[in-house]
């Protein structure tokens, strides 16, 4: 084989090597980064991290579910089991469109509904008063 082949064959081995290894979740000191949106159900809805969000957390509603991240295509389905987190109320908001999820009142996340839609309108507010 000539130079120039064996060099293209080489980078293309490299590239291919490097998409498939882009698929996998990354090691970060022993224990693997997940790759996977943040999705809980809370009362048969679907909630998704929205970050950069400034929000006070209302009373405690009830148990938000998280379900397993499957970032490698169903390899090791059935593996991870959901999670729970309590889910709470965001001042201001109506359950159906926004909650706090997390252990404590003062650990939490902000999630907002996922209509496949983009943020509903009163989150889309919240966000422009926060700047």
């Amino acid at each position: 084989m000539r130079w120039a082949k064996r060099s293209v064959l080489a980078l293309l081995t490299a590239a291919a090597a490097a998409s498939v290894s882009a698929c996998e979740p990354e090691e970060d000191s022993g224990e693997a980064a997940a790759s996977c949106v943040y999705v809980v159900t809370y009362e048969g809805r679907t909630y998704r991290d929205v970050a950069n969000v400034e929000f006070t957390v209302g009373n405690e509603l009830g148990t938000a579910i998280q379900p397993p991240c499957d970032d490698t295509g169903g390899r090791n389905k059935g593996e991870e089991p959901s999670t729970t987190e309590t889910a709470y109320a965001v001042d201001g908001l109506p359950p159906t469109v926004a909650i706090a999820v997390g252990d404590a009142p003062d650990d939490v996340k902000f999630v907002a509904i996922d209509s496949g839609n983009g943020l509903p309108p009163e989150v889309k507010k919240l966000i422009a008063d926060s700047w």
